[in-house]
């Protein structure tokens, strides 16, 4: 997956693909820090089968990257169906 622009760091590669609608979607955490050391975070998607990725807008603030990843990590994929529809939703 291609890391989106400016000063985002990647946080978390969920390891299996999430699939909707017949299409498989490779799914990535990515943050950046704020002023004042707090991290936001957001989700990228990317089709398996190639295209644009899409991506939430922030889905979280924490106080830490640390934090951030371990927010990460904890996500279910009923949450990342959700979070899909919202990154498919701000890319149309």
């Amino acid at each position: 997956m291609q890391r989106p622009t400016g000063m985002a760091e990647h946080i978390h590669t969920f390891q299996r693909p999430l699939t909707r609608r017949g299409q498989a979607w490779t799914v990535e955490a990515w943050g950046e820090e704020l002023e004042g050391g707090r991290w936001e975070g957001w989700i990228v998607f990317g089709p398996v089968d190639g295209g644009p990725l899409v991506a939430t807008g922030r889905e979280t603030t924490q106080s830490t990257r640390a934090a951030l990843g371990y927010w990460a990590r904890g996500l279910e994929e009923i949450y990342l169906d959700g979070a899909l529809a919202r990154a498919v939703g701000r890319a149309a």
